[in-house]
């Protein structure tokens, strides 16, 4: 979710770093002399590096918003779209909601050429335990999923996300 909101913000945010590199819950683990795993961190970073454009668009997210004793109603998803110099368009959601998995829709119509857009590839990441972490000896629990059901229909990207999940999807 913060890596969505620094790209949403990308006209003001200059810098940004994964202080996690340099502490202990790095985004890749490793035993000394052993294997080296990656953590659930390190997909959203890796995806998006690959996958985002130069320029960021906003968006019109249709979802259920929950309560939160700290900000009250609260957008259950939160999402930001970003096109490439080669006209591609990558889209990147979180489903914040740690009780329910959600429709989402998500209004595309500001980018050109959004009613011609196809999916070409989409990655889900999530596990049905939230707590749940790779570890040494389970070095791939939780880890990037193809996301089924996806549909582009008049620009208007449609997907199912499920509860505590993040979502790459790359169109053109």
């Amino acid at each position: 979710d913060l890596l969505i909101t620094l790209l949403q913000h990308a006209d003001r945010v200059r810098s940004a770093s994964l202080a996690q590199l340099v502490n202990v819950i790095g985004p890749i683990m490793t035993e000394p002399g052993g294997p080296a795993w990656r953590q659930t961190t390190f997909f959203p970073f890796s995806i998006t590096s690959r996958l985002a454009g130069e320029r960021v668009v906003p968006l019109m997210v249709e979802s259920p918003t929950f309560t939160s004793s700290r900000f009250g109603e609260v957008a259950a998803v939160n999402a930001v779209a970003t096109v490439g110099d080669d006209g591609s368009v990558g889209v990147f959601a979180v489903n914040r909601s740690v009780g329910e998995g959600t429709e989402v829709r998500i209004d595309l119509s500001e980018i050109a050429g959004a009613a011609g857009l196809t999916v070409l590839e989409a990655h889900l990441l999530h596990d049905d335990d939230r707590y749940a972490a790779n570890t040494l000896d389970d070095r791939e629990r939780v880890r990037v999923r193809r996301i089924e059901g996806i549909r582009v229909e008049g620009g208007v990207l449609t997907l199912t996300l499920p509860a505590v999940s993040w979502v790459a999807v790359r169109l053109a």
